[in-house]
């Protein structure tokens, strides 16, 4: 088994459809049902191990990168995804629902950033792709995506004369 490995590399894309997966906010287990969706259904919710019925989301982020070697593709789960992301995947589900053209925004936004990624071989054999378990931007005015997508989404709006209340935390 390879050793972690550091590369530098340029953001190509993020995908969306499945970015984010329920746990327990207790214990952090995974909580079955709904194939995971990032969806809160009250009927799964309930953690067998400690009882507790309150999920929250954590990020699972596949990502393709390029290096000077190669063409990737990476998953980034939510310690890494979030310094990219800015805040939590809780946070970043309400601020889409609320905002549904922010998620098809998010490539545009991240489209060639340049990175310092230390990834990992998966320790499970199934899993297909390499685990980021370190993230660096490395360009100096680098803005997690949630501040760029309130910034877009409020000027937007402003533009056409409502600023949503959601976009206020700036």
């Amino acid at each position: 088994m390879e050793a972690d490995q550091t590369v530098l590399c340029q953001l190509l894309a993020v995908d969306l459809s499945d970015y984010c997966y329920r746990v327990c906010s207790r214990c952090e287990r995974v909580l079955p049902g709904d194939n995971n969706k990032c969806v809160f259904s009250s009927a799964s919710s309930l953690c067998k191990f400690c009882q507790s019925n309150e999920p929250k989301l954590l990020y699972r982020v596949l990502m393709s990168v390029v290096t000077d070697t190669s063409v990737k593709t990476v998953i980034c789960f939510d310690r890494a995804a979030t310094v990219l992301f800015g805040c939590s995947a809780d946070e970043f589900f309400h601020f889409t629902k609320l905002n549904p053209k922010a998620a098809s925004m998010v490539n545009q936004v991240f489209d060639g950033e340049m990175l310092r990624m230390t990834l990992t071989r998966p320790k499970n054999l199934n899993a297909q792709h390499m685990r980021v378990t370190s993230v660096v931007p490395l360009r100096s005015g680098f803005q997690p995506a949630i501040v760029t997508l309130r910034q877009l989404c409020c000027t937007k709006s402003a533009s056409l004369g409502d600023c949503s209340i959601t976009n206020n935390s700036f």
